[in-house]
């Protein structure tokens, strides 16, 4: 179960910090993202993290959005700056299994690249972010 924290009400150029806390024994290798979603519009890939520190940035995203994790206590953030209205949206925090990239070519099978474009298995139930003007 993934489960986010952290969003709320912000006023323009403002700053969030979300969390997705990982209930449950958590996988040795993974990939997880955050993602968000307007109503009506598609859900956009923000960033990307692997369980060995690789990240990955949407290129839009990469100037004011920092992924990173605290593997000990199974949490992901997404520390947010210089918030904009636009950015006001409900983000989801989603993770997936990984095969050990050691085993990836010894096994001759192919893994989907860890970045904001992957597709996931697990989400989270999304908390909510509001910028106002």
């Amino acid at each position: 179960e993934l489960v986010e924290s952290g969003g709320g009400s912000v006023e323009s150029g403002g700053s969030l910090r979300l969390s997705c806390k990982v209930n449950r024994e958590s996988d040795p290798t993974y990939c997880m993202g955050w993602f968000r979603q307007v109503p009506g519009k598609e859900r956009e890939g923000i960033a990307t993290i692997e369980s060995d520190g690789t990240a990955r940035y949407a290129e839009s995203m990469r100037d004011r959005f920092s992924i990173s994790q605290n593997t000990a206590k199974r949490i992901m953030f997404l520390q947010m700056n210089d918030l904009k209205p636009e950015d006001s949206a409900t983000y989801y925090c989603a993770a997936d299994r990984q095969l050990p990239k050691v085993l990836v070519p010894l096994l001759g099978t192919e893994q989907p690249v860890c970045d904001p474009t992957r597709s996931f298995t697990f989400w989270g139930q999304g908390t909510q972010v509001s910028v106002s003007a």
